[in-house]
């Protein structure tokens, strides 16, 4: 069976479980406690050499890397969350760099700020909203004509945003995302699967 070492809190924990849940695969979450320091200690440090979460044991098959795994995981169960076309496969893929470097960083500035109580100066969350303004525009351009981000089908890209906007939601961020009517239609969307309530404890 599979072995997610990890932290159901953890974003990029979440990422790899939710695709785990939308293909169908049993896992095993193996807690890696980072309140305790666990992510660096040595045994975690030998699956995820740079300290971070997750890290997967397949039947001996062993990798790190949030994103990835996901690829991994859907790659082997099939299904539609990676597009069979090769055009589409290429949208989902640009939306998952958009997320890995017009995104995630900027978000983690509020959820360092608000949820995980690691202050940010003023400064650093002004530049991070700009930034996300600018994310966020692009993403509302996108989903005014396509139902999720890499066209009519839920695919990676969408899991791949879903942590850190669920985490931003319980932020005084949600403000900006507020402004987006079409990014928020989105998250209405797949913050009800019933995969990402099961994910998230909220099922």
């Amino acid at each position: 069976m599979l072995k997610i070492y990890g932290h159901p809190a953890s974003i990029c924990t979440r990422k790899v479980m939710m695709t785990a849940a939308e293909t169908k695969v049993p896992y095993e979450l193996a807690l890696v406690d980072f309140m305790k320091g666990d992510h660096k200690a040595p045994a975690h440090l030998a699956r995820q050499p740079f300290g971070r979460m997750p890290a997967i044991d397949d039947d001996g098959f062993a990798m790190f890397e949030s994103r990835a795994i996901a690829r991994y995981l859907a790659d082997k169960a099939g299904g539609s969350l990676v597009p069979s076309d090769a055009r589409a496969k290429a949208k989902m893929e640009q939306w998952i760099s958009v997320e890995t470097s017009e995104y995630n960083g900027h978000a983690m500035k509020f959820i360092y700020q608000h949820v995980f109580q690691r202050p940010q100066e003023a400064a650093v969350l002004d530049a991070a909203r700009a930034a996300l303004e600018v994310t966020l525009g692009v993403m509302e351009t996108q989903l005014k004509e396509t139902t999720y981000l890499a066209g009519a089908e839920f695919s990676l890209a969408d899991i791949c945003f879903m942590p850190c906007t669920e985490y931003l939601m319980g932020t005084p961020a949600k403000e900006i995302l507020a402004a987006y009517p079409h990014v928020m239609g989105w998250w209405n969307r797949v913050r009800e699967r019933p995969t990402w309530r099961a994910t998230t404890g909220k099922g």
